[in-house]
Parts: structure tokens; C-alpha cells; sequence
């Protein structure tokens, strides 16, 4: 049985059974029972005589997907375009990304993490309970089982999914493996957390109308979310980030790796395939590197775990919910395609539908018309009440669709042991510091340095003001349920479990020049991942830094000309690799001050930043606040 406690919406006693009986039909009844698990059945019939749905439907098979996709146009929810399988979302404008301060931890007494949003668990619990009374009558309700991960693996967890938002649903099936055969045959001797959402009273236009009360509490005691009056993706899709945050918590407890990193698979000399991970905030990069890479297995979350000492990551997704906004034919050829494929089955969300019925981003090549969007009716030159143009499609517009439809999806994909992982990756929005790509010296270096240092600027995917430089380690800060202490004190500890840890890198594609310019064409990434790749083997050489290794100028004339057939010139790289002294001393004076404040912050942070300053300030010495590439010796 489960080693933990479950939580109940109604504490007295009563036929659970009785009320199940009443109130599914019989093939749904039937299919509830085949799960050998009185636990999950007593939670289904609390949240009937709590939330009063009217209706229930289970998600057991693909067989089911096409009534949650017309259930999500009967209720309004979704609409069609001039594609059949192609619909739209929208949230409205109060709801348009993460809550940040209505997202919280739960935990006995409101126990204080720095920097983590944490709640009294008792009044946490209190206050959901009372929000989601009665709040699903007159709705249909569905209750949908998936695998967070392949089917058959020892790195899957399990998840239950209840909603009466069938666009919630209808995202979970493109995003996730049905996994109800595995509840079958192995309850209730299996680890499942549990989703309850409800989109509460909907407006006119369909949007979640309290959203005052909008709450999504994190249950770390009995591994359950609470989400309600609310839509977006991102505070409602259970086995997205919510379920990230329980992965997390999972691996700390048990010595292994949720996060949030892509995988894909770079092809090196002779087609060798290379294995990475990367880890960027929100609008950093992260979607057009993963579609940049040769394979790929995931564009978001990776589990990592030791398979005969060799770390090997597992997507577990199936499905991508990313950012559309500045998608384009000339710079995410691949994407573009595949999100204007007529065939492929796609949600959009918060983009703008014209008149016509054609799906409009940031980024199409056309011109927008007028339509509707997340504001309601738009017209080309709309402002809102301060006089403020409104965008035709939200800066943090999304899509949802199956990794299935990817043209370059790695075979491995399915693989319930993984894939090995070569490299890991960390970068973010860096106007001024970090060089566009640097190999850490170690393990330790690069989890201190490159992943625990990572900074970035805000963007649209919060609900706070974008163009803000913040510390965000490992891109993980929003979706951690543990001290980031005892966060990197994870990663320090995993080498031990491991024969061979990855390299890491950073990467900057944000670089900016003295006129305020990016640096760098969004393509240049191909060849800094395929530097990396080699690296990873050993086959090419490196110049000593003091924060790092970096690409020699005569490989990256090559691999431009190879990859790219673009010149690159000295006088850029010199721009784009110099060592730039203030701004990495600045940057160690921000980091060191916030993990101060920190009490479970491991010594030896302290110490790597130390040593970084002394190594800059040293080169500094020697070389002036500027160091050109150049002036390094050979390593």
C-alpha cells in the first residue's frame, strides 16, 4: 500500500460505493472498479458529493480522446478554425500565465523556505475546500489516468487527473501516455499523485470569472493538487508543472534528478548521436535549441537517473505546451511547419483567430486581421482603457501538440531506460556576461557556477514585470517544493552515484553589442551545440578562461562554414568571447548575497565563487576588466 496519507474532502463516513453507483453510468462505473483501489474510489465519490458535478467520464484509451475533443467545443472551450484539427483557447486577460503568488506549498505550520511561496497546510486546505464546495454543478467532470513518463519504466511515476475543464483534459492526452491499463494491474500497490481542478464560474466569453480566488495549493503531505478558478495551462494541466513539483520532491527524497531540461540528441562525426539536457527559463531559448538539435526526445522536463553508472534522462511527456510567440518559417523552420500542418492536432492558446478562421501569431509572416484574441474582438490599432496598443497575440501564447508529429523525434523516445546523457546545458536572457557558450571545469564548477549562478531576465510566462534580471537556478526557481540549498546539495551528492558525470555548459544567445544589438543570428546555435558535442568526446581543444573553457577561434571558422556556410570573423569573436571582468565580479557579489540568505546553502558554493573571483581578479590584473580571447593561452 501507499506509505503516505491521503487527504479527504469529507471526513465523515458514509457508502462511498452508493454514491459512485448513482452517480457514474455503468461502462464508467465499471471502468473506476477495474482500478483495485478503495482509496481512489472513496476521493471520486468525495469530490461528487463536494464539487456536485452532473456528469462523470472517464479517459481509459485513445478511444476516448475524441469525446473530450468535442466536449471541449460543446462547452465552449475551445474553438474550431477553418482546420478541423486545429482549435483555440483563450484564457482571458487576468489569466493569461503562471500565478506566482497564488501558487503555494503547503506545508504543516507554513514552514518558511527562502524564496519558495509556502502556506499553512491546514489553513491551505481549508481555504480550497471551501472554494471547490458545489463548484462543478450543472458541469460534466473527467477523470483522466497517465503515466508521467514511458509505460513500463523504473523512472515513471503515475498521476490521476480530475477537472471539469475538458480543455484541461483535452491537454493532458496530447501531452501525456494514458496510462490506465498500468492503474489496472498494479493498484493499489502503486505511488499515483492526484490533480482536482475546476475552471469554477465561467463569464460570458468563457473565461474563469473569480479569479480573485484563483488558488493552486501543492499538497507535498499526500502528493495532491489543488487548482481552481483558473484556466491557464501552466496553473492547471496537473502533469505539467504541478507534477513537476512533486517529481522534484520525489527525487530528492530518493537521490535522483527531476528537471527542467530538454533532451535531444546531437549528431556527431560518423552520426554519432550525443545526449543533452538543457535547462532555460521561460523565453530564453530552450524551444528553438531543442528544435535546433538533430533528435528530440523532449522540449521541457527530464527524470535522470544512473543506469549502470551512466546517467540516463527520460522524457516525461509526450507532448510540447510552448511558447508560439515569434515562431517563424525562417528561424523555426521545423515549428513553423509543423504548427500551420492542416493534419496535425494542435490547441492554441491566447493567439489572435481572425475573422477568417486562420490561427495568427507574433511571427507569421502576414500580416494580422482582424479577429479575436485574449481581450475579445481585436482590430488592427485596438487600445485598452489607458490608451496602450493590444497586441493581436499574447507574448505568452501557447501550443500543445504530440512529440508524435515531430519529423526528427529520436527513436529512443519510448525507451523506459532513457537515454545516456553526454552534456547538460544552463542558460537564460544575459544582455552583458555570460559568452555564448563556455564548458564548466568539472561537476562541481558547473553546478556552482553555470547552474546555481543562473540569472535571467523576466519574461512574459509570469505574472510580474518582464525585462528583470533574476537568479534563477537551474531554471527550476517557480517549481521548486525544496530549499534551492537542498536543491544543488542533490546535485553534488549525484556524482557519487554515478561512474562518469556529464560536461555542463552555459549558454548566452542574448549577448548583447555596444549598440544595444544582439550579437548572435538565432541559427548560430546550431554550431555552439555542435562545438559542445565535441567537446563532450574530447576531439576538440579548448582555451582556459577564468570562468571556463572556450571554443578556439580556428574550430568555430569550421564548424560556421560546416554548418551554417557563414563567415565568422575574429572581430566577432573577439566581441562574442571576451572575458568581461566587472560585469562576472558583479554578478558573484548578486549571487553571493542572495544564497547568504539561505541557511542550507552547501560551503562549498562560497568556495567555487570564491575561487571565480580570485581567478577574474587575477586575469584582471594581468590584463585589464577586458579579455580578449586572444590573449589566452592554448588549453
Amino acid at each position: 500500500m501507499n506509505n503516505y496519507s491521503r487527504e479527504r474532502l469529507i471526513r465523515e463516513d458514509y457508502d462511498y460505493m452508493e454514491v459512485l453507483r448513482k452517480s457514474l453510468s455503468k461502462d464508467q462505473l465499471e471502468k473506476l472498479l477495474r482500478i483495485k483501489d478503495p482509496e481512489l474510489h472513496r476521493w471520486i465519490a468525495d469530490i461528487i458529493l463536494y464539487a456536485k458535478p452532473s456528469r462523470i467520464y472517464l479517459i481509459t484509451s485513445e478511444e476516448d480522446f475524441e469525446y473530450i475533443r468535442k466536449a471541449a467545443l460543446r462547452n465552449k472551450e475551445e474553438i474550431p478554425t477553418r482546420y478541423p484539427n486545429h482549435t483555440v483557447h483563450f484564457d482571458g486577460p487576468r489569466d493569461l500565465a503562471r500565478d506566482r503568488k497564488n501558487t503555494r506549498i503547503l506545508l504543516p505550520g507554513g514552514e518558511k523556505i527562502p524564496f519558495i511561496n509556502t502556506y499553512d497546510r491546514a489553513k491551505g486546505l481549508m481555504e480550497v475546500k471551501e472554494l471547490f464546495k458545489d463548484i462543478m454543478r450543472g458541469k460534466e467532470m473527467y477523470i483522466g489516468f497517465y503515466c508521467f513518463g514511458p509505460k513500463n519504466s523504473e523512472f515513471t511515476l503515475h498521476a490521476v487527473q480530475v477537472t471539469d475543464s475538458a480543455y484541461v483534459a483535452h491537454n493532458e492526452n496530447i501531452l501525456y501516455r494514458v496510462c490506465y491499463d498500468e492503474f489496472v494491474e498494479k493498484a493499489p500497490n502503486m505511488f499515483y499523485a492526484r490533480f482536482l481542478h475546476s475552471a469554477g464560474e465561467r463569464d460570458e466569453n468563457g473565461w474563469s470569472k473569480n479569479i480573485d480566488k484563483r488558488r493552486i495549493y501543492i499538497d507535498l503531505q499526500d502528493y495532491t493538487v489543488y487548482s481552481v478558478n483558473t484556466q491557464y495551462g501552466g496553473n492547471t494541466i496537473g502533469l505539467k508543472k504541478l507534477m513537476f513539483r512533486f517529481c522534484i520532491y520525489k527525487g530528492y527524497l530518493e537521490g535522483w534528478l527531476c528537471e527542467h531540461m530538454f533532451i535531444t540528441g546531437i549528431k556527431g562525426p560518423g552520426d554519432r548521436i550525443t545526449y543533452f539536457t538543457g535547462a532555460f527559463p521561460a523565453g530564453c531559448g530552450k524551444t528553438s535549441t531543442a528544435f535546433m538539435s538533430d533528435t528530440i526526445v523532449g522540449d521541457d522536463l527530464a527524470i535522470i537517473k544512473p543506469v549502470n553508472g551512466i546517467p540516463h534522462a527520460v522524457n516525461p511527456e509526450i507532448g510540447m505546451f510552448g511558447i508560439i510567440d515569434g515562431v517563424n518559417p525562417e528561424d523555426d523552420p521545423v515549428l513553423y511547419k509543423l504548427l500551420t500542418s492542416p493534419e496535425n492536432e494542435i490547441i492554441f492558446s491566447n493567439i489572435l483567430l481572425t475573422e477568417d478562421g486562420e490561427p495568427w501569431w507574433n511571427g507569421r509572416p502576414e500580416s494580422p486581421k482582424p479577429g479575436i484574441n485574449y481581450a475579445g474582438k481585436w482590430w488592427p490599432g485596438k487600445k485598452d482603457e489607458n490608451g496602450k496598443e493590444i497586441k493581436p497575440s499574447h507574448p505568452n501564447a501557447r501550443f500543445t501538440v504530440s512529440l508524435r508529429t515531430l519529423p526528427n523525434l529520436d527513436p529512443r523516445v519510448d525507451d523506459p531506460n532513457g537515454v545516456p546523457v553526454g552534456a547538460m546545458l544552463f542558460g537564460g536572457r544575459d544582455p552583458d556576461t555570460w559568452v555564448p557558450v563556455e564548458e564548466a571545469y568539472n561537476w562541481v564548477h558547473g553546478i556552482i557556477t553555470k547552474a546555481a549562478a543562473l540569472e535571467s531576465e523576466k519574461t512574459a510566462a509570469i505574472l510580474e514585470k518582464a525585462g528583470v534580471r533574476e537568479l534563477n537556478p537551474f531554471a527550476i526557481l517557480d517549481f521548486l517544493p525544496i530549499s534551492i540549498g537542498k536543491f544543488i546539495k542533490l546535485h553534488l551528492d549525484f556524482q557519487e552515484k554515478v561512474d562518469k558525470t556529464p560536461k555542463i555548459f552555459s549558454v548566452n544567445y542574448f549577448l548583447k553589442d555596444e549598440h544595444g544589438n544582439y550579437i548572435a543570428d538565432k541559427v548560430d546555435k546550431k554550431v555552439w551545440l555542435k562545438w559542445m558535442e565535441l567537446r563532450v568526446h574530447g576531439e576538440v581543444e579548448a582555451l582556459e578562461t577564468p570562468t571556463g573553457l572556450i571554443p578556439l577561434y580556428q574550430d568555430l571558422v569550421k564548424l560556421f562554414n560546416k554548418y551554417l556556410d557563414k563567415e565568422y570573423t575574429e572581430e566577432r569573436y573577439e566581441k562574442e568571447f571576451t572575458t568581461r571582468i566587472p560585469e562576472h565580479l558583479a554578478k558573484i557579489e548578486r549571487v553571493w548575497k542572495i544564497y547568504e540568505q539561505i541557511p542550507d546553502t552547501p560551503p562549498i558554493l562560497f568556495q567555487e565563487l570564491r575561487q571565480q573571483k580570485q581567478r577574474l581578479k587575477k586575469a584582471m590584473e594581468k590584463w585589464g576588466t577586458r579579455v580578449s580571447p586572444f590573449k589566452l593561452d592554448r588549453k
